[in-house]
């Protein structure tokens, strides 16, 4: 295969936005934090007001997030301070079914549907009840006798050290809860669409998802972001997933929400002896995106599959970090994380592949490409590994480059405008992620916007 990628120009990085005083991050912190314990729902059992308790108490002692911390070094979240932050308020009442198909994926699914963070039932299609598939909103689900969220939720995306975690745990106002019975398969994907219609400038959704797969259960799980409306938001969502023995999970992120959204997700997956767990994080919208991807491969034989695609041009910053943390031995592990940025875009790739002292045999890749369409375009990616066992074999890498002149002149020699050979090998390097979905409509309705935004690409 011809490689599209050449060495880029060297030149200046453009200059990164300040960050505004700590003491302000503090009193606008503190502010977020009254504003949104003010309207905090009374609907939760006493079991999880004690871990919203200490949520909320462990933010504040982290501290909103500065670039002076090695985390977040790439990524000046101060933007996300100078909004009105404040609960979004309940508006999907003025949506229909036929107002939401175009972010269906034209696909036949059970689909639990939440509007500013809010669960709508109305456009939601569940499965028959006595289903080996239990599909809810996790509000409903803590509210009544559920040993299995009781035992699960803010068990495993811990908050001690991130602040975006803590603040969900803390102040979430709702999500999904998708369980699949030991052995069984479900019948049709899972959707779950999340929607931004507020117009109100600083509107916050904080979303809560808790996927349980039981031995040998196999689901494949749709989770996608969109805006309706053009108001600079944020959106927070914390997913914890939670693999049994055997189990097989491919979990699809899409993100497509509006130029002025702030997005800020986690992603964390517990994976049981011989599971297998796929991950797709597909990232085309927001302003700022920030997504945490972390599995720990607790048990024997697990495998995980992260494969990620980041596109962003004008002034977009989009922000993976991903956290594979190698607990059991003979487990592997395989990320391909590829990033598409023109204009003055930002990307970021923080790859860890952690490996304890007994995860012998652990057999761990991962590869970073980034293909920058301008001069202007930033991309800091680090991959990193940190071993302690002594019998493993683990491989990481990162490219950085633009467009191959050698693969336009070889497309060109054929008849091939300059214009197609480009958005032809752009739309190679996108495919080589896209092609891994497992969810055929999804698969083809993002080759389809693809190729739209790839027509409308320019250096």
């Amino acid at each position: 295969m011809m490689d599209t990628l050449k060495e880029p120009k060297a030149g200046p990085a453009p200059e990164r936005a300040g960050v505004i005083p700590a003491s302000s991050d503090g009193e606008r912190v503190q502010v977020m934090f009254d504003t949104f314990a003010g309207a905090d729902s009374d609907g939760f059992p006493p079991w999880l007001r004690t871990i919203r308790g200490a949520a909320r108490a462990r933010a504040d002692r982290i501290g909103f997030p500065t670039t002076r911390q090695e985390e977040w070094k790439f990524t000046n979240m101060a933007p996300v301070l100078q909004l009105p932050l404040h609960p979004a308020e309940k508006t999907g009442a003025q949506l229909t079914r036929r107002d939401i198909e175009r972010f269906t994926f034209g696909l036949d699914a059970h689909r639990l549907v939440f509007v500013d963070g809010h669960f709508c039932a109305d456009l939601c299609s569940l499965p028959k009840e006595g289903d080996d598939l239990q599909l809810g909103n996790l509000l409903g689900q803590s509210a009544g006798d559920s040993p299995e969220v009781e035992k699960n939720l803010g068990r495993h995306a811990h908050f001690d050290a991130d602040f975006f975690t803590a603040l969900n745990t803390a102040f979430f106002q709702d999500g999904a809860f998708v369980s699949i019975a030991a052995g069984k398969t479900a019948g049709k994907p899972v959707h779950l669409l999340f929607i931004g219609a507020s117009e109100q400038p600083g509107a916050t959704a904080l979303s809560r998802n808790l996927i349980l797969a039981e031995r040998g259960a196999r689901v494949q799980v749709i989770e996608s972001h969109v805006s309706l409306s053009d108001a600079a938001r944020l959106s927070s969502t914390v997913t914890e997933l939670v693999l049994g023995p055997e189990a097989r999970v491919e979990h699809c992120k899409v993100q497509q929400e509006s130029r002025r959204a702030f997005h800020i997700a986690v992603i964390q997956a517990v994976q049981a002896k011989d599971s297998r767990w796929t991950s797709h994080s597909v990232a085309t919208g927001a302003r700022l995106a920030r997504n945490q991807i972390q599995t720990l491969l607790n048990a024997g034989g697990a495998a995980a599959i992260l494969n990620g695609l980041y596109l962003a041009d004008a002034d977009q910053l989009i922000d993976h970090h991903t956290v594979v943390d190698h607990a059991g031995a003979h487990c592997e592990s395989h990320e391909f994380y590829h990033g598409i940025l023109a204009g003055r875009a930002h990307g970021v790739f923080n790859g860890k592949i952690f490996v304890r002292q007994d995860a012998q045999k652990t057999n761990a890749k991962q590869t970073n490409r980034n293909l920058l369409l301008s001069d202007d375009a930033v991309i800091d990616t680090k991959p990193q590994l940190e071993i302690f066992a002594d019998d493993v074999k683990c491989t990481h890498g990162a490219a950085i480059g633009q467009l191959s002149d050698e693969a336009v002149f070889y497309l060109r020699s054929r008849g091939i405008g300059a214009e197609q050979a480009r958005r032809i090998l752009i739309q190679a390097f996108a495919s080589d992620v896209i092609e891994r979905i497992g969810i055929e409509p999804v698969r083809t309705c993002l080759e389809e916007m693809l190729a739209e935004r790839f027509a409308q690409t320019k250096e």
